[in-house]
């Protein structure tokens, strides 16, 4: 596949961040809507083929191809944004401020939502044939997992919600991780198998995504989960919400910027630097060959992409 190097990758980050803070709320909306229905009916499916075949590892595999449709169709979720928005902010760019970056992660949020339980009622719809039966062995499933990741932490107390929230911060490393990866590659094929990898990972881990759990636990409690409302939002979904933007800040977005968005200044070999000699040692070493011209030409592309990352997914 054709390869982004990562100075670029960054660059390519930045704009995609700054395109999706000054995106109209119809479209926010429209694309994070369509982003978590997308998501969240592979995760469906990656639990039906896990049941029907006995494996999770199968089902682990399979689940990726709701990421890639979503991220190749330009489509946004929670997890996503939480990386691009700070980056475009960190990098000072123009017009974008906290309040953007919150707004677009809130309208992200509500239209994930949106999605995921839009999902959630169909699938239950699909499992108990119109509520008129109860739940066929996957819908049993579902309302299982709900329970197992509510409850199940609360018996633990403080070390089950420190659990939850570790859960969470590996889960977006991941796949944040698999948005970066998706930049990298040029090509359809390459974005496919760069994705594939980090996502298949947290799903067979068991991570906590904020937003397939947007679909798994209204889905139990549609299907006779015995946990709660409050038991879903203080038990998973708020903590899993924070433990996945500490995730994508901490473990992909602020590394990524720190060395190849900002780094440091080099260190020239060969030269003991005083405090006499360190500026005129600083005039008089050339830059590498190249370098200013490969630096115009970066100005000239990333200006000239800018204007298409709008249809850059953010998973």
């Amino acid at each position: 596949m054709s390869y982004v190097k990562p100075h670029d990758l960054v660059t390519t980050m930045i704009d995609a961040g700054e395109a999706k803070i000054f995106m109209s709320t119809r479209d926010t909306l429209v694309r994070s809507t369509m982003g978590g229905a997308m998501l969240t009916i592979a995760a469906a499916f990656a639990i039906t083929v896990s049941v029907t075949s006995g494996s999770p590892l199968l089902g682990a595999i399979l689940f990726p191809v709701g990421f890639i449709m979503l991220y190749l169709f330009g489509y946004d979720l929670l997890t996503g944004v939480f990386v691009l928005g700070p980056l475009a902010w960190l990098d000072k760019r123009p017009g974008v401020t906290v309040g953007g970056v919150l707004r677009n992660w809130g309208l992200v949020f509500v239209g994930n939502f949106i999605g995921a339980f839009t999902v959630a009622v169909l699938m239950a719809i699909v499992v108990t044939y119109g509520f008129s039966m109860p739940p066929n062995e996957v819908g049993q499933a579902i309302g299982h997992i709900g329970e197992g990741r509510t409850v199940g932490y609360a018996e633990h107390g403080a070390a089950g919600m420190l659990t939850l929230f570790i859960r969470g911060v590996l889960c977006n490393w991941m796949v944040s991780t698999g948005v970066a990866m998706a930049m990298i590659a040029k090509d359809v094929p390459g974005k496919m198998i760069a994705m594939w990898m980090p996502i298949m990972l947290f799903f067979f881990m068991g991570f906590e995504h904020s937003i397939v759990n947007m679909f798994l636990f209204p889905s139990g409690l549609l299907l006779g989960g015995d946990f709660t409302i409050m038991d879903y939002l203080i038990w998973n979904e708020i903590p899993t919400v924070i433990g996945n933007l500490v995730g994508g800040l901490f473990f992909t977005a602020i590394p990524l910027y720190l060395t190849y968005g900002r780094p440091s200044a080099r260190r020239t070999p060969g030269i003991r630097r005083t405090k006499r000699s360190r500026g005129k040692v600083a005039a008089s070493v050339p830059a590498p060959a190249g370098e200013n011209r490969a630096n115009d030409s970066e100005l000239v592309g990333a200006s000239a992409q800018r204007s298409t990352l709008q249809g850059s997914g953010s998973a």
